[in-house]
């Protein structure tokens, strides 16, 4: 349909951590798909080139850059080099998080700081640089990966995740604000329950659930979804796709739940 023609995105965590559809990969090719040059950032160089590989063996445009999201000199680099291939960014989709185990009594200082590193100074560096871009530009569109652990407990013990996750819902939309007079529309997406390639690589998760077992794992996450299945990540790119598209223009500082009814339930 081309709901992206002429637009510039950058995903960051484009990549995929192994075998299957991550979240930012889905999203990249999605992206590509609907007509969009993607630049497709992360911090495993091969994993970025993979997901730039599917896209340009479809006949799309896309561009590999490995990063480190948390480095501010990286992400100047990662704009700087998007606009020399690109001529401008139209979206920015910042799709880089983990997920770490442990209650604040549990949780170690120094994992604590890890974590709000990945899932919130990186998204803070990436709006910092790309913002004025859009600025420049007239307008664009950023997506920030939140999660539903930012609004609900869901049995696991992972207060590092839940805590930068509701973090960046705030810092979405005071961003929102800030910047909508110049037409940067800034939102968020909470994924629910997801099968994903991040999760299936969590041994925490696993352990959590179901003692390490993964299919158990993945048979206890079915059953809490009202939908009586887990998201896959086409569920989280189709998503993203509306909000970097002119469909969502008049859309900004939303919280776009996507988890199959699961925030709904009392228990």
């Amino acid at each position: 349909m081309n709901r992206l023609q002429g637009k510039t995105a950058i995903v960051v965590g484009a990549g995929s951590i192994g075998p299957g559809w991550g979240n930012g990969k889905a999203t990249a090719v999605t992206f590509a798909r609907e007509g969009a040059q993607v630049f497709c950032v992360d911090r495993n160089a091969k994993a970025a080139e993979e997901t730039a590989n599917i896209i340009t063996g479809e006949g799309g445009k896309a561009v590999a850059f490995a990063a480190d999201a948390v480095r501010s000199s990286d992400i100047e680099a990662m704009v700087a080099a998007c606009l020399k291939a690109f001529g401008r960014i139209d979206v920015l989709d910042n799709n880089v998080g983990i997920a770490e185990v442990g209650s604040v009594v549990e949780v170690a200082e120094a994992d604590w700081d890890r974590v709000f590193a990945i899932n919130l100074k990186s998204a803070y560096l990436a709006m910092k640089h790309v913002i004025p871009v859009m600025v420049q530009q007239g307008g664009g569109s950023i997506i920030n990966i939140s999660s539903i652990a930012s609004i609900r407990h869901l049995g696991v013990s992972y207060v590092t995740y839940a805590t930068t996750k509701a973090a960046m819902n705030q810092m979405t939309r005071t961003t929102a604000v800030e910047f909508a007079p110049q037409r940067v529309r800034v939102n968020a997406i909470l994924p629910g329950l997801m099968k994903t390639p991040m999760v299936e690589h969590s041994a925490g998760l696993a352990a959590s659930y179901a003692k390490g077992d993964i299919e158990a794992m993945w048979r206890r996450r079915d059953a809490q979804v009202p939908m009586g299945h887990m998201g896959e990540a086409w569920d989280v790119a189709n998503a993203a796709l509306f909000l970097a598209s002119d469909e969502s223009r008049y859309v900004t500082g939303i919280e776009l739940v996507v988890d199959g009814g699961i925030t709904l339930k009392v228990n």
